[in-house]
């Protein structure tokens, strides 16, 4: 596993600092946050400025759990209104990764069978991840910071266990970098591994722009199911391309997180980075 260490320390520090303002409220000052991390108040504000845009204080008010409710009141895509002219600009993420393809229903019935599978290890923002692709584009990304490598390399390969599964960090690599943000001008085609209601609902995902959320009931809706909301739900949770097909922007209708397959620590640190990019 070669990874460079920046990014993972950085969120490191953010999920030590979620707990931290979880036990101690929104209200602890940034010298009080700062030494429970065991860092000078200076140091905190850098590291935390670098990787989320803005300074630790405002970082609070997006980590809070009230924050998914304020999210969902001033930012909720209806996706039925949702056109191309609204995500350009806000959508820096959607707008990198719109071309994909979808496994044919007799493919995915073969669960992987014949099909070679690379694999590779790359920190993102939000810890290490195992990032997978076929030769069409990724089609698997897992975070570990709340599972652990070995479950969430379990998890995927599990998901197709007819696949030939083969390590390659190079041939991952462009595609890893765009996928986090390392590199601007390149994107990363998507491969969608699933049964054809999966693939609807990962299609409605990938129209909410970066910063956004909508509601499960609204997706619901939005593929012309209205009623099959746990449904949806549950496609939600096996989507296997975490951050680029942006499950985590999907909340109840109560403002609730709801689940994340990953853990809420990284969804909640997701939702807080994108919030933080669109207002830095």
């Amino acid at each position: 596993m070669n990874m460079d260490t920046e990014q993972s320390y950085h969120f490191n520090v953010m999920r030590r600092a979620i707990e931290v303002i979880d036990a101690g409220g929104p209200g602890m000052t940034l010298d009080a946050l700062a030494a429970e991390m065991g860092m000078s108040a200076a140091h905190f504000q850098r590291l935390f400025s670098a990787w989320a845009g803005v300074s630790p204080k405002r970082y609070q008010q997006y980590l809070t759990l009230n924050h998914a409710k304020a999210l969902l009141a001033a930012r909720h895509t209806t996706l039925a209104a949702a056109d191309a002219a609204g995500l350009s600009g806000t959508g820096r993420l959607h707008d990198l990764f719109v071309r994909w393809e979808a496994m044919s229903p007799g493919d995915f019935a073969r669960k992987g069978e014949g099909l070679t599978i690379h694999w590779s290890w790359f920190d993102s923002p939000f810890g290490p991840a195992l990032v997978m692709g076929t030769d069409k584009g990724i089609c698997g990304i897992g975070f570990a910071a709340e599972a652990g490598t070995e479950a969430t390399m379990e998890d995927l390969t599990g998901r197709w266990p007819g696949a030939t599964f083969v390590e390659d960090q190079v041939r991952l690599r462009p595609w890893a970098l765009a996928a986090f943000g390392a590199e601007r001008n390149e994107a990363a085609p998507l491969y969608l591994i699933g049964a054809p209601f999966q693939i609807k609902v990962w299609e409605a995902l990938l129209a909410i722009p970066s910063g956004h959320v909508t509601t499960y009931s609204d997706i619901a809706k939005a593929i012309g199911h209205p009623r099959a909301v746990r449904a949806v739900g549950t496609a939600v949770g096996r989507n296997p391309i975490s951050l680029l097909i942006p499950c985590h922007r999907a909340l109840r209708k109560s403002g609730g997180l709801g689940g994340y397959h990953w853990g809420l620590p990284v969804k909640r640190g997701i939702l807080a980075w994108e919030a933080a990019r669109a207002e830095a």
